[in-house]
């Protein structure tokens, strides 16, 4: 697949969710581009912003299999991984795979369970695979985790430690539609019926995008960019945690990605800056007392851009 295949072939998926969500098109990107990155995302955003409806038409276009977990406090790891079921016929133990077994997971609201659970996800999501008693399992690609989570509920919901945050590659914030956007949605959803996406690629498609995103180039400067973006969060006496090297990784990637989806065969400085936010905000943690100042990521993040030189 060449760079302007996969950037034709994003048109199409980008078009066919369209059909159902309405607004949200950076957002749809950035899971795509996630997706193309071998990256999991975190969405997070209010009740009735349409995260569960974006995830399900995300599926709904990739022609892959897609589960859904709904995360609940009483939710086992086995529930998500499966286990050995002891089978009287034969007298043996057979592995019943869990829902984590599939392309794409729906993780819905992963933080109302307790870290144990939570944790169940942190092996698949970084090495593709799953242990179960002692035995690994492979997970088939193309896999994808997409989370979200509720910011203002506290009341039995449990935070993500920051091993399992750290292991999505984008944190994308939902925010309320547009006055237009919301006309747009109510007209859309008067009739009887609701739209339906139909499939717009597929495992075998995903996989040679992937490949096409990783010849992309990435220029020098470009890597350098990323270096000193990096380098003056590790430097700010007001994080108590700066950006490891797997958000240098993270941001040269998926730049890469965006450029090719974009129909471009380069990265840009650009693309960085784009993408700087949702790869940064969930991995930055601030001292305390930075906190109650009231100094939050997002503006760590928009300080950062401003000190580092963009290069031409």
């Amino acid at each position: 697949m060449t760079v302007q295949e996969l950037s034709e072939l994003s048109a199409k998926v980008m078009s066919e969710i369209a059909q159902v969500v309405v607004g949200k098109k950076e957002i749809v990107e950035n899971i795509w581009v996630a997706l193309l990155s071998e990256g999991h995302v975190l969405l997070e955003g209010v009740p009735g912003i349409a995260k569960t409806l974006i995830a399900k038409s995300f599926a709904g276009t990739l022609g892959c299999q897609f589960k859904r977990i709904q995360f609940t406090p009483d939710l086992l790891p086995a529930d998500i991984l499966g286990s050995y079921v002891y089978n009287p016929v034969d007298g043996r133990f057979t592995i019943r795979r869990g829902p984590i077994f599939t392309n794409l997971l729906l993780a819905d609201e992963v933080n109302r369970a307790p870290p144990k659970t939570q944790s169940a996800l942190l092996e698949c999501m970084q090495e593709m695979q799953v242990t179960i008693e002692g035995n690994t399992f492979p997970l088939e690609a193309p896999f994808q985790v997409l989370a979200t989570q509720n910011p203002i509920e506290l009341e039995g919901t449990y935070p993500l430690p920051e091993a399992q945050i750290d292991r999505f590659l984008f944190k994308l914030e939902l925010g309320y539609p547009t006055e237009d956007e919301e006309l747009e949605m109510m007209t859309a959803r008067e009739g009887l019926s609701e739209p339906v996406v139909k499939n717009a690629t597929g495992p075998r498609s995903i996989m040679q995008a992937r490949e096409a995103a990783a010849q992309v180039h990435i220029g020098k400067e470009v890597k350098e960019y990323i270096k000193d973006l990096v380098f003056v969060t590790r430097r700010d006496s007001r994080l108590m945690l700066g950006a490891s090297p797997r958000v240098s990784l993270a941001l040269m990637k998926a730049s890469k990605t965006r450029a090719a989806v974009r129909g471009r065969d380069y990265a840009t400085p650009d693309d960085v800056k784009a993408l700087l936010h949702p790869v940064l905000c969930h991995r930055l943690i601030l001292k305390p007392e930075a906190e109650l100042e009231g100094l939050t990521a997002g503006k760590v993040i928009e300080e950062v851009a401003q000190q580092v030189k963009v290069p031409t």
